[in-house]
């Protein structure tokens, strides 16, 4: 069984029960379950194993007459336990064995395992990303890193981490490693030591490579020295500022990628080319299907709705007229140099690559607003920028899940973006010298 987080419905296919059966058992004490934020149970597998082993055949018979007739008479429910991106990690199953920190919603995740990595063990601590990754490609381990032990984590060929990037980010406040967040980079040394894979992948903000570490040396210079001498054998590093848009991403979006190869592989990392630009215009990506799941939007408020409406395509809020802006947009403007001539509330035309999505998803942090239409993006359209794929499922049966599901797409490594660093590493690391055989582990 998977080490993360069941769902109800996963639990009720895995043992064969009804999904109220389940709810009961929860209900009376019978089977512990916890609730992810205040909304959905999620069950830990262990204590599903533990309930199995410690019933007996004839009472499980039991439990299984008396709910059948409570099943449903297709396998809809059984279905539901089956991450809806199944058949992209069955393909992936003989591939390298991938370990992923600080996981997301699936973003990188799914570009790996389209490159062929086989994904053996994630880990996030934020409810609303373990919703969206176990739903579409499987649960991952919900505790806080830090209470995870290494012999608890499988070992891997490579791992993977986007450790939280806010204490490094031009939008938050760059205390970099002075936030307690930015330490948690220590905890992927923990775990790389211990297991020492082939390759190690950080990704993380532009704003990373300007962040000093608390001894004043350059913090990327500190992650290649600490990886290149790690347990005597180290790793070949090599980082890159990378843009989105030039890896197939309808998005600046410009990120640092470290890269390291174990040096006894004798391997150094090189950066795949840049591909064209060319049909990454909002104009091609903004044709949503008839009935695509999740094309519903986050209303903007009334005051920014008043200002959206006097933002033309291709605008910003330079474009609002002084007496329909908000009494602190009043205040930059009344003193632009100040205040560095921020451009806020960018409206993206259709002609132009949209700018860098943000967890926020407020206008005054990301071009948000809709080209042609006074609105927000929608989730799929949001989705869709970051290279997720249609059939990729989001949660937004509620106000407050849509508004969750512009977090945890806006956090996301752009698909794209990571597939074609994965089938470079493919290529480089894991392919044979010669084609033909299948990657082995060796």
């Amino acid at each position: 069984m998977n080490t993360g987080l069941m769902t109800v419905a996963q639990t009720a296919a895995y043992m064969k029960l009804s999904e109220k059966t389940i709810r009961r058992m929860i209900k009376h004490g019978q089977l512990p379950a916890s609730r992810v934020g205040d909304r959905s149970l999620r069950i830990r597998p262990d204590d599903v194993e533990r309930y199995v082993s410690d019933t007996s055949i004839s009472r499980m018979d039991q439990i299984h007459m008396e709910c059948a007739d409570e099943a449903p008479a297709d396998t809809n429910a059984a279905l539901l336990a089956v991450p809806v991106l199944a058949d992209v990690l069955a393909a992936a199953a003989n591939g390298p064995r991938m370990v992923t920190m600080f996981t997301g919603c699936g973003g990188l995740d799914l570009g790996f395992a389209e490159a062929g990595f086989h994904i053996v063990w994630g880990n996030d601590f934020d409810a609303d990303a373990q919703a969206v990754h176990a739903l579409n490609l499987g649960p991952v381990d919900g505790r806080n890193i830090m209470d995870v032990g290494e012999d608890e984590i499988p070992d891997c060929d490579i791992l993977t981490a986007g450790f939280p990037c806010q204490p490094f980010s031009n939008a938050g406040n760059r205390r970099g490693v002075h936030d307690s967040r930015g330490m948690l980079y220590k905890e992927c040394l923990r775990i790389i030591a211990k297991k020492m894979p082939k390759v190690i992948v950080f990704e993380n903000v532009k704003g990373l490579l300007s962040t000093k570490y608390i001894d004043g040396r350059n913090l990327a210079e500190v992650i290649v020295e600490d990886l290149s001498t790690m347990n005597g054998l180290g790793y070949n590093v090599t980082y890159q500022l990378v843009n989105a848009a030039d890896y197939n991403v309808p998005q600046n979006r410009q990120r640092v990628l470290f890269v390291g190869v174990r040096k006894d592989l004798g391997i150094t990392f090189i950066f795949p080319e840049k591909h064209s630009r060319d049909g990454l215009t909002l104009r091609n990506v903004l044709t949503v299907p008839a009935g695509a799941q999740a094309h519903v939007d986050w209303p903007f408020s009334p005051q920014a709705l008043d200002m959206v409406a006097y933002i033309p395509e291709g605008g910003s809020w330079k474009d609002v007229p002084y007496a329909h802006l908000a009494p602190r947009f009043q205040r930059i403007r009344d003193d632009m140099k100040k205040y560095h001539s921020p451009n806020f509330y960018r409206r993206f035309s259709r002609d132009e690559i949209c700018g860098t999505m943000t967890a926020s998803a407020q206008p005054e942090n990301c071009g948000i607003i809709h080209p042609t239409e006074d609105r927000r993006f929608t989730v799929r359209e949001v989705a869709r920028i970051q290279t997720f794929p249609d059939r990729f499922q989001f949660i937004t049966d509620t106000p407050k899940n849509i508004t969750a599901m512009y977090k945890v797409i806006g956090n996301a490594v752009p698909v794209n973006l990571a597939r074609n660093i994965a089938e470079a590493i493919m290529t480089q690391v894991f392919e044979p010298a010669e084609g033909g055989a299948e990657y082995n582990g060796h």
